[in-house]
This record gives structure tokens, C-alpha cells and sequence, in this order.
């Protein structure tokens, strides 16, 4: 049987594509790299964004505190003008309606103390007094604290939705997983609630021991960044495929001139 004679000039030269095919490459590689560039254009508009947010709450958290915003006030409150302002007020805590709301924090699993702070004119501002440990529920259980004077300063807070990380609030159970102001006030027979809470300041002076006492003073205040980096990596990304179709056109047109 005669031996197969192997080509000397190695693999088939590639034909050239066709020009209804070059168009259509064409389209959807166009498609991808204004598709990669928005991405990157928006990442840059969203870092400004939270240049500007972090800077805004970092003025506002270590401002003097000023008086809560009254009943009044209430209706014109948004995120954008009112979260972390340092702001105080004074009345009367009813300890017997406060609610624990499930949290996690550096000093480990528990919940947050939210009781309502009566105010003078009617009102009512819940204050997130701080975190405690399970430990301190227990200790609570069938104890009860008379209403009492208090005054708070903290940072204002707007009200959370209905509902944490994949769990509901379940107010007849009596599980609350985010603070949700409204939703709050209905089970605990509140009215006139602001639509704001307080985190309340640590206390210098006070109990440093979540199993005993709320700890206040938590509220983080650092925000994650991470828009630069999205942004040079979409724009990195459109710039692969600008040297892709580079290498193809070259291609292309080492195919024809061969063809």
C-alpha cells in the first residue's frame, strides 16, 4: 500500500468569511465594547457618588449635635437630608414597649435595644439604646422598668425596610429582623413615631458589657469603595476586545490576500 504523502505547504489555508458574516462579527463586537464602556462610565458616576456620600456623612456624624427634628419636620425627611446628622433629645423612656431586633456585630450575635423615647410634645423617637448579647435578654425576662426620664444623643437614622437579610419581621411571633419603624409601632401600641430612629452614643461612663447592658455607639460609618476598581476592570475589559477584533481584522485580511 503506497505511503500518504504529507503536504509540505502544513494545514488548509482558512477562507475568507463572508461579508454577511464580517457584519454581523461586527454588530455584536460593537455591542459588547459600548456594553463594557457604559459599565465602566457608570462605575466612574457611582464613585463620585460615594465620594460624595462618605464625605457628607462624615461631616454630618462629627458635627455638634443638634435638637431631633420635630413633629413638624417629620414629613420633609429623606436619607439624603437627614441620615447620620448628630442630633439629641429628651423625654421619657417606656421601657415596657421596647424591641429586640436581631443583630450581629463585632462583639458577636444578638439584638438591638430599640425603646421609644416620649417626647415632650406627644411624639415619639424610638432609640436604638445599643447591642446586647442574649445573655442580657435572658437576665430581662419578667423584670419590668418603670418609664424614666432620659435624654439621648446619637445619629438620626432613617427607618429600615420590613425585612432582613432572606427572613421576614414576624411581629406575632415577636422575631424582628430589621427595624422597621412602622411595623414596630403597630405591635407596641405607639402612635405619633417618627419616621427616624436614634442610635444612641456609647456611653463613657456606662456598662462596656453587652450581657449587662445595651452598648451604644456602633453605627458603622465606613462604606466600601470598590467602584475604581469595577471601573478600570470594565474598561479593561473593553479595551480585550478592541485588541480581539484587531488580531481578526489582521487575520481577515491575511486570508483574503492568500485566497
Amino acid at each position: 500500500m503506497p505511503a500518504v504523502k504529507e503536504s509540505s505547504s502544513g494545514d488548509t489555508p482558512r477562507k475568507p468569511r463572508s461579508a454577511a458574516t464580517l457584519v454581523i462579527l461586527g454588530v455584536v463586537a460593537a455591542a459588547i465594547f459600548a456594553g463594557l464602556c457604559a459599565l465602566g462610565t457608570w462605575q466612574v458616576h457611582r464613585l463620585a457618588w460615594k465620594r460624595a456620600l462618605i464625605a457628607q456623612v462624615d461631616a454630618r456624624a462629627h458635627a455638634p449635635a443638634a435638637p431631633a427634628p420635630d413633629r413638624g419636620e417629620w414629613p420633609a425627611l429623606t436619607s439624603g437630608n437627614a441620615e447620620y446628622r448628630r442630633v439629641s433629645a429628651a423625654g421619657v423612656y417606656q421601657y415596657d414597649r421596647q424591641t429586640l431586633v436581631q443583630a450581629a456585630t463585632e462583639l458577636g450575635s444578638g439584638y438591638w435595644v430599640m425603646t421609644p423615647l416620649q417626647l415632650a410634645d406627644g411624639g415619639t423617637v424610638l432609640v436604638n439604646r445599643g447591642f446586647v448579647l442574649p445573655e442580657w435578654r435572658k437576665g430581662q425576662a419578667g423584670s419590668a422598668q418603670p418609664p424614666a426620664p432620659a435624654s439621648v444623643t446619637g445619629l438620626l437614622r432613617m427607618g429600615e425596610p420590613g425585612s432582613g437579610f432572606l427572613r421576614n419581621n414576624d411581629p406575632a411571633a415577636n422575631l424582628w429582623y430589621s427595624r422597621d419603624l412602622p411595623a414596630i409601632a403597630a405591635a407596641r401600641g405607639l402612635t405619633d413615631v417618627a419616621p427616624y430612629f436614634i442610635d444612641a452614643d456609647a456611653d463613657p461612663g456606662g456598662e462596656r458589657d453587652a450581657r449587662k447592658a445595651p452598648i451604644g455607639g456602633l453605627t458603622v460609618l465606613a462604606f466600601p469603595n470598590n467602584h475604581l476598581v469595577y471601573a478600570i476592570t470594565w474598561y479593561a475589559l473593553a479595551a480585550m476586545v478592541l485588541v480581539g477584533a484587531f488580531i481578526f481584522v489582521r487575520e481577515e485580511k491575511r486570508a483574503r490576500r492568500k485566497g
